[in-house]
């Protein structure tokens, strides 16, 4: 029997019918439209799913949807301003810490999890925070470079 999910994505808030055993995942990507977000391992393990749900980073793979009925879920479409995109997006880009890109929409938003907390966190620090993050292509020096880039141009204020 489908339910209503009563949801704010991206600043939007929508009313959408679910089965009540549908994964948050599923919901952002065929439900909606919003193809960011990316199933990797399907067990919460990579952080390739990782959304935010009213400001905390959870697993959209693990979670169903009903459990976030009522709060707001931003994904990685929801943190560029239009088609400007946010300091995290571009640092990735010019930095080159992005290939394949399936892990960064996950590790971009897990980095800004800790900027909003932390906005002048060390190397080691970056380290720790995507640590649950698992990138096959890059390595992870161009992303740590990427991130220390962005919260140093979020701390000027240019572009923030």
């Amino acid at each position: 029997m489908r339910r209503a999910l009563n949801i704010e994505i991206n600043g939007r808030k929508q009313v959408l019918e679910i089965e009540p055993n549908e994964l948050l995942l599923d919901v952002l990507r065929l439900g909606v439209g919003l193809t960011g977000t990316k199933e990797g391992c399907g067990e919460g393990v990579c952080g390739s799913c990782t959304v935010m749900v009213d400001g905390e980073l959870v697993r959209s793979c693990l979670t169903l949807a009903m459990q976030v009925d009522g709060k707001a879920v931003t994904t990685i479409e929801g943190i560029a301003n239009g088609s400007e995109l946010h300091p995290l997006q571009r640092r990735f880009l010019e930095h080159g810490a992005v290939q394949c890109g399936f892990c960064s929409p996950g590790l971009i938003l897990t980095a800004k999890a800790l900027l909003s907390s932390n906005p002048d966190p060390s190397e080691a620090e970056v380290r720790d925070a995507i640590r649950g993050n698992f990138c096959r292509c890059t390595g992870y020096v161009k992303i740590v470079e990427a991130i220390l880039a962005a919260a140093a141009e979020l701390r000027s204020g240019a572009n923030a």
